[in-house]
């Protein structure tokens, strides 16, 4: 018998969430975080962690098969296709992050993708938008059980912890389960959640998304089969409480009559213009703005004349790195960002590079760097701000600051420079028919009738040519 409390709370909203409920404007949110995730997830294809995880994926076998993005002769039993196509979103740092701190789209997608091709139910286009949405909000209410998750995290990664919450009930909801299976399939997940920051800057960072997505699609299935976990897990600081110093939950309901309040209705999505860690975005835009600043007053000016560059940003070990020497390292690093955008006066895909950052030059500038952490700046991806100061040799000094970047919550990117974006990186994969075809699908989500067709645009890759078969069942 379930106990009365937060755990099965969450469980009966699960289950009780309808298409009716998603309202204009999360439908409308939840398409763009779709439409992103898709790219940096196709060009995420193309590293070498993915190609590392695909390669140990192939060796399991299933009867059911799910789609390999951006690979058009390979499929995988659907939890390892979440696994590869999480892996992949993440592998450059380029997917979309939310307030307080999360990847939450990265988590999700991959695992409802890789079981709707599997269901014989046909999933539609709205059952995929409202699924998905569950798992977004499932992950922003936990994260919301803590005032410590507004803050830049210190101790766990936190997809790892509420990912592979969001990617449950997700796949619970995809399912069709019951409320006393969602609530089975929360405590399953549960058990594998959290990942500590010490990976972060390597690696296997990525695999964080890559087992959220997994693992909440697997505690969903098992959940369906009568395994069963603590329907407390939620409730008490020895469950979800352990990953919070200061656990305080609430229960999530869903009203019979009426509107349902979805936390993506008041909290925006950030989504990123280079492949980095969040923080990098202010840094970088700082830095273009100081150097724009030196070149206004400055002739012909040489960056060998810069006498040292001065960072104020918020305390974060994680995302400080000095001299990074790995692609990933560079993305944490709030020196090579500045520095990066400093010498080129951008800062783009190829910037992360071997070559990139092995440039005698870079390394030059990155030797004058200093990190200062004022007082008045707070570690919080909604409070921080950064600061570049560049001196020259002449004793003069330019400084930028930027408090909000494009692309955050504040400053969302417009509807055209979000699908600029997923071009650029879905191309890099794609023909042009899989890079048309999926913007014409996502744009069209809630009337699709069937939303395992993405993952026939999905395969599309330079080398392929479009299906007929996908003309006749993409819309209602």
């Amino acid at each position: 018998m379930l106990r009365k409390g937060i755990t099965e709370s969450f469980g009966a909203a699960i289950h009780a969430l309808n298409t009716t409920k998603l309202t204009d404007g999360v439908i409308s949110r939840s398409k763009r975080m779709m439409l992103d995730t898709l790219g940096v997830g196709l060009i995420g294809s193309r590293t070498a962690v993915f190609n590392k995880a695909l390669t140990y994926s192939q060796s399991f076998k299933s009867d059911e098969r799910s789609s390999v993005w951006g690979k058009s002769q390979i499929t995988l039993p659907p939890p390892y296709a979440a696994f590869v196509n999480g892996i992949a979103v993440h592998s450059m740092d380029f997917d979309d992050t939310w307030h307080p701190a999360t990847h939450p789209s990265g988590a999700v997608l991959p695992a409802l993708l890789a079981l709707a091709e599997t269901l014989p139910s046909r999933p539609s286009g709205l059952d995929l938008l409202l699924a998905f949405n569950v798992g977004i909000e499932v992950q922003g209410r936990l994260m919301r059980f803590s005032r410590e998750a507004f803050n830049i995290p210190e101790r766990f990664h936190p997809p790892s912890v509420v990912g592979v919450m969001g990617s449950a009930a997700a796949s619970a909801k995809l399912l069709a389960l019951s409320p006393a299976e969602c609530v089975h399939a929360l405590a399953i997940a549960a058990s594998s959640a959290g990942a500590p920051l010490a990976n972060a800057a390597t690696q296997t960072k990525p695999l964080h998304i890559g087992n959220a997505a997994r693992r909440g699609l697997e505690a969903a299935q098992l959940a369906q089969m009568g395994l069963e976990g603590n329907p407390a897990i939620l409730d008490i600081p020895s469950g979800f409480g352990v990953y919070y110093k200061d656990y305080s939950p609430s229960p999530m309901t869903v009203p019979a009559s009426g509107d349902f309040k979805w936390m993506l209705e008041d909290q925006d999505i950030a989504f990123k213009r280079i492949p980095a860690h969040l923080g990098m975005h202010w840094v970088v835009d700082a830095a273009l703005a100081a150097r724009a600043k030196l070149e206004n007053t400055t002739r012909n000016f040489d960056l060998r004349q810069i006498r040292r560059v001065t960072l104020r940003v918020p305390p974060s070990k994680y995302v400080d790195c000095p001299l990074p020497s790995t692609e990933h390292q560079a993305r944490h690093s709030f020196q090579f960002n500045a520095s990066s955008a400093l010498l080129d006066n951008k800062v783009t895909v190829s910037s992360f590079s071997e070559a990139q950052i092995n440039r005698p030059a870079l390394k030059e500038l990155l030797s004058k760097v200093k990190v200062e952490t004022p007082k008045d700046n707070q570690p919080s991806f909604d409070k921080m701000y950064c600061e570049v100061e560049i001196e020259t040799d002449q004793g003069q000094s330019y400084a930028a600051r930027c408090d909000t970047f494009y692309g955050h919550w504040r400053k969302p990117l417009s509807q055209e420079d979000l699908v600029d974006k997923f071009s650029v990186n879905a191309s890099s994969v794609l023909c042009s028919e899989g890079v048309e075809g999926l913007i014409d699908v996502v744009g069209n989500m809630e009337r699709v009738r069937e939303c395992s067709i993405l993952g026939s645009y999905l395969r599309l890759t330079s080398s392929q040519q479009e299906p007929a078969k996908i003309v006749n069942i993409r819309l209602e």
